[in-house]
């Protein structure tokens, strides 16, 4: 790979990464959490739709698009290597599942990672297969997808279900005045009702992961013309048609919104792939400021994703300073300053970072636990010359 696509790529983690924060921003922001949030709804105001519009799913599919071309990246190195393909890549998963399962329960009750695990598990399997095979799996798949969100759109248009939800039945006060530890309570309680979400795109992850890894193969991020021509019709794609149909989802109420963030995002997630990509190919001479703190968010995504979401409970919540209750009259203005705030600082502490460490705080932890159990594999030396000859030849075979 060319130092040209790693630029492409950490730069396209940090846009999601930061694109993610708006729109789980909303959440913090709500006196009442997420019920309030579910809420607001029906009648936000002409702003604060709009200022959704620009994030919810969007960023969401584009993460999940280059979850995709990383395992199709890892996939492409295990061949190079000769090395057994899922093998310890599902190992990876394993951690990546833990990883997400205390991020629920210590900070945040929409994490994305548990999901993500689960659809490695079998998108693993998979990439490896004929395009054919590949293909049909995500029409297949996809075709399901789509059929379950139109009906249960159906029946929210014709009054046979709502978007209410049990988490709007827990105190109004939890997350303006509750503390810390009576919310990790209740997101243990209410584990089901949270987490209906990450089972809901399962689906759609699989179709997102598997079209990743094929556009990488298709040249999506080369600098080439064939790279060039892809990347049209992506843009032709996500802003002519997905964009301006969203628009119309947006505005088109709460009955609407299983339309609005799962089908029509991903549709203008391929259109800001190409669009990040094309400029990126396009800039010439060393990055600018913005530029460079978007590829410090990217090298250290984990890290960023995880740490946003604690700072934006630490600013919201009423066991932090308690942001969400005291400036609830100021919205939309407010959460729009408190997510800029909140990427201005990740970029300036990721690059901070990065010069004195190569990955952020959580990558360096994940990539200990992920070579523990080879290193415990790999035979210890004899003592002597002869041993350590052997240990050398035996780790250069793997």
């Amino acid at each position: 790979m060319t130092t040209r696509r790693i630029d492409v790529l950490d730069v396209l983690r940090g846009v999601a990464i930061m694109g993610t924060l708006g729109t789980n921003i909303w959440i913090f922001a709500s006196p009442e959490g997420p019920a309030g949030v579910m809420k607001a709804l029906g009648d936000p105001g002409v702003l604060e739709t709009f200022l959704r519009f620009l994030t919810n799913g969007k960023f969401l599919a584009l993460l999940s698009l280059l979850f995709g071309v990383g395992m199709e990246l890892q996939y492409r190195s295990a061949v190079r290597r000769g090395a057994t393909w899922p093998g310890w890549y599902l190992w990876r998963t394993a951690l990546l599942f833990v990883e997400g399962l205390l991020h629920y329960v210590l900070i945040f009750e929409f994490d994305v990672l548990m999901g993500y695990a689960v659809v490695s598990v079998l998108a693993a399997f998979l990439i490896g297969r004929s395009d054919r095979v590949v293909r049909a799996w995500m029409i297949t798949v996809g075709a399901v997808f789509a059929a379950l969100i139109g009906l249960a759109t159906f029946a929210m248009l014709y009054g046979v279900a709502s978007m209410t939800s049990p988490a709007q039945r827990e105190s109004s006060t939890l997350f303006s005045e509750g503390s810390y530890l009576d919310q990790v309570a209740a997101r243990i309680h209410l584990v089901v009702v949270y987490r209906i979400e990450a089972v809901l795109i399962l689906p759609l992850g699989v179709v997102l992961f598997l079209l990743g890894s094929r556009l990488v193969r298709a040249g999506v991020f080369e600098d080439s013309g064939r790279g060039a021509a892809l990347r049209r019709k992506l843009m032709l794609v996500g802003f002519g048609l997905g964009a301006p149909l969203n628009l119309l989802t947006a505005f088109a109420g709460d009955t609407w919104f299983l339309v609005d963030r799962y089908l029509l995002p991903p549709l203008v997630a391929l259109g800001l792939l190409a669009l990040t990509t094309t400029l990126v190919h396009r800039m010439s001479g060393a990055p600018g400021l913005v530029r460079r703190g978007l590829t410090a968010v990217g090298r250290t995504a984990l890290s960023c994703y995880v740490f946003q979401n604690l700072a934006g409970a630490v600013l919201c919540y009423g066991w932090g300073l308690g942001l969400a209750a005291r400036f609830d009259g100021l919205r939309p203005w407010w959460v729009a300053g408190a997510w800029a705030g909140i990427c201005v600082a990740f970029m300036t502490l990721s690059t901070l970072w990065l010069r004195r460490f190569e990955q952020g705080p959580l990558e360096l932890v994940r990539q200990w636990a992920h070579s523990a159990p080879q290193r415990l594999a790999w035979p210890r030396p004899r003592s002597g010359p002869e041993g350590a000859d052997k240990m050398t030849a035996s780790s250069l075979r793997r």
